[in-house]
């Protein structure tokens, strides 16, 4: 089992002069400390299950692009990318600039979007539900299409480009993978089987037997666009303090290694004031132990 970090809290000591030395020292110190992906949140104001709204926020792509120029080997990842904020050429361009300058260390990571307070009140349009599906599939097209040797018109019922000019394209070759968060089963996880090469699911979706049941449903989906289930890594996110019980934490990772899942994302959360020595101890005391739970997974295998 792997780890990752996601960073969502810019509410720290020293004001704006202090949060990019910060969110820099802190991707740092992921990589240096073994763990194998560093992602942001796609919001314009602090979503209100983490502080208050008016908290300091960083937008995400800019923030990337300042940590591609920071870090060598972790990968960067929006988890995921709100799909109405960006035009979809503008967004697959943005993506391929992350993906080039960052050396293909790039994941498209994208989702439909919730936070309509943000919408509201930057002027963005924020339709219902099953149309921003609609968009996001769209999206999703657009993007594998700029990715491509096809630079002819895209005609959809949202989005009508003319040409699909993406020069120079990512250095990933065919395209960056593409990371689909959620849990929903008619449109969500109809989503992952049919675009996605990395599904993540947070823990607040349910305990290992309701996400056992996901992921039934999921290969149901798979089965109908015929694609094998095991082709699509499987990550989770989780709300807790790894350092409060490293050891409970490791036991609750294995539980879903033994579903399948390789990665676990989790958050400095707002009570650490120090991300930076967080994120160090992370890779001291517990990414050690989670590979372990890789290993012991793949001993179990070959029994």
């Amino acid at each position: 089992m792997e780890l990752g970090i996601h960073f969502v809290n810019f509410n720290l000591s020293g004001g704006p002069e202090a949060l990019g030395p910060t969110l820099a020292a802190t991707a740092r110190a992921a990589e240096q400390g073994g763990a194998t992906m560093f992602t942001l949140a796609d919001h314009l104001f602090q979503m209100e299950a983490m502080g208050r709204a008016d908290d300091p926020f960083l937008e995400g792509y800019t923030s990337m692009g300042f940590l591609a120029g920071q870090t060598d080997r972790i990968p960067l990842t929006m988890l995921v990318t709100g799909v109405t904020y960006r035009y979809p050429g503008v967004l697959a361009k943005t993506m391929t600039t992350l993906d080039v300058l960052s050396q293909g260390r790039s994941m498209f990571g994208i989702g439909a979007a919730w936070y309509d307070r943000e919408h509201a009140g930057l002027g963005i349009p924020f339709p219902p539900i099953g149309q921003r599906f609609e968009m996001m599939e769209e999206t999703l097209q657009i993007c594998e299409q700029m990715w491509s040797d096809n630079n002819g018109p895209f005609e959809g019922k949202y989005y009508r480009l003319a040409e699909t000019l993406c020069v120079p394209q990512p250095i990933q070759q065919p395209r960056p993978p593409i990371l689909i968060g959620g849990a929903g089963e008619k449109k969500t996880l109809r989503l992952v089987a049919q675009y996605a090469d990395v599904w993540n699911i947070s823990l607040a979706a349910g305990p290992p037997a309701e996400t056992r049941h996901k992921l039934d449903v999921l290969n149901c989906h798979c089965d109908d666009v015929g694609r094998d289930p095991a082709d699509i890594r499987k990550t989770l996110g989780i709300l807790v303090d790894p350092l409060a019980d490293v050891d409970g934490f490791v036991a609750s990772a294995a539980q879903y290694a033994a579903l399948g899942f390789d990665l676990v994302n989790v958050i400095p959360l707002p009570h650490i004031t120090d991300p930076v020595g967080f994120v160090s101890r992370l890779g001291d005391e517990v990414i050690p132990k989670l590979a372990e739970v890789s290993d012991n997974q793949a001993g179990s295998a070959r029994k």
